[in-house]
């Protein structure tokens, strides 16, 4: 029976500590407010600021825990190499997380370390520095903080006038106290694919079938799998992400992003933990969803195959007003329809466009992708949060 101390409670975590419930396992969620989804079902909960090293440091002090797993960005990560020195297990391992909570580390290693082809890129750490690496990328490009997540506070620049706002709006959505932004090439792709790759302790790297997303504000609000692709693209992707996963060492699933363009395969971003773009698995459109396989790799479980069973799709459910009590209306709307799921998060407060829950469409494995992803879509629009 294993202790899990979980850094960061939201949806990705509540399912994940689901996954670690079914067989046993012991769960401390934690995270900046109380009765966060994780926190309501694990077996201790604690709420941190999670960037105050001290306070990070008691609470593996007080738990002493066998695995150290963090769901967020907004977390002292340094201190993890810290806590392998002493014997803990952070996960995928305190490189890896601290590499990934930060987009310039992480982009740095692919780019300049590993060759993987990436967008360019440079990075700002002020309005007017800002506006020279947009000079230097050229217009339309991307700007987003070099710690945050979901796409909190990306923006896309097409004119001069809008790198003020950009830069404003960067610093409104960064997580941690680094004000530093990179600013991307916008690449003509054609899309963009999560592939959920799982490396093991003691067996060979995986890879879940593709995973398609589209994205509102820098935030997805559909995903499907398999993403429809070229054996020969997918397998580029797949060489890129063991590439940098082996780079950055240790065990669990990681997001790897991608952008597939005319000319090939470019690495995008990487998340050292389950995405939220593979909530789409919660449809069983494979053997083990991503929170049974991060768990199992986190455990040290063997991994013997991943299997697609079926096709399907996950749309968001957005709130659009601030709640301290919100209520969910027009669910059997979804409930009576077939081969239709849904998870309700069980956040406690809603703010406009919070992410408060997912509608799930599958089919069989030679259904129609198209068919499942557009009735999830159609689905979720009865949905309201009040």
């Amino acid at each position: 029976m294993a202790k899990i101390l979980l850094l960061g409670s939201g949806e990705l975590g509540k399912e994940f500590t689901i996954a670690a419930k079914r067989i046993g396992q012991t769960v401390i969620a934690v995270d900046s407010y109380k009765n966060a989804p994780a926190a309501q079902l694990a077996d201790f909960a604690e709420v941190i600021n999670m960037l105050d090293g001290k306070a990070l440091d008691a609470l593996v002090e007080k738990y002493k825990p066998d695995y150290i797993v963090p769901e967020i960005e907004a977390i002292r990560t340094e201190r993890f190499y810290e806590y392998e020195k002493q014997g803990y297990t952070v996960i995928p391992s305190a490189k890896a997380a601290n590499f990934t909570m930060n987009r310039k580390a992480i982009r740095d290693l692919a780019a300049k370390e590993l060759g993987l082809k990436t967008a360019a890129y440079r990075y700002a750490t002020s309005a007017e520095s800002l506006k020279k690496a947009v000079s230097e990328i050229g217009m339309p490009c991307v700007v987003k903080p070099l710690m945050s997540s979901s796409g909190k506070g990306q923006s896309t620049i097409k004119t001069e006038a809008d790198i003020e706002n950009a830069w404003t709006y960067s610093q409104e959505g960064s997580r941690g106290d680094v004000a530093e932004v990179i600013v991307e090439a916008f690449i003509d792709f054609n899309y963009e694919i999560t592939l959920l790759t799982v490396t093991q302790r003691n067996g060979e790297t995986l890879f879940c079938p593709p995973i398609g997303h589209r994205q509102e504000r820098g935030d997805y609000m559909e995903s499907w799998q398999p993403a429809p692709m070229r054996n020969d693209v997918l397998k580029e992707a797949q060489q890129m992400a063991e590439k940098v996963t082996t780079a950055l060492t240790g065990c669990g699933i990681w997001g790897v992003e991608f952008f597939v363009a005319d000319n090939g395969v470019y690495f995008s971003e990487l998340s050292p933990r389950p995405h939220d773009t593979g909530m789409v698995t919660l449809a069983k459109t494979q053997n083990f969803n991503e929170f049974e396989l991060h768990l199992r790799a986190v455990l040290g479980l063997p991994i013997p195959e991943i299997t697609q069973e079926r096709i399907g799709c996950s749309a968001v459910i957005l709130a659009s007003e601030n709640s301290d009590n919100p209520t969910y209306s027009h669910l059997e709307k979804v409930a009576a329809s077939p081969k239709t799921d849904f998870r309700i998060f069980g956040k406690p407060t809603s703010r406009p466009y919070r992410r408060m829950g997912v509608v799930l469409t599958y089919d069989k494995v030679d259904g129609n992708i198209s068919e499942v992803t557009e009735k999830a879509k159609n689905l979720v629009k009865h949905v309201k949060v009040n």
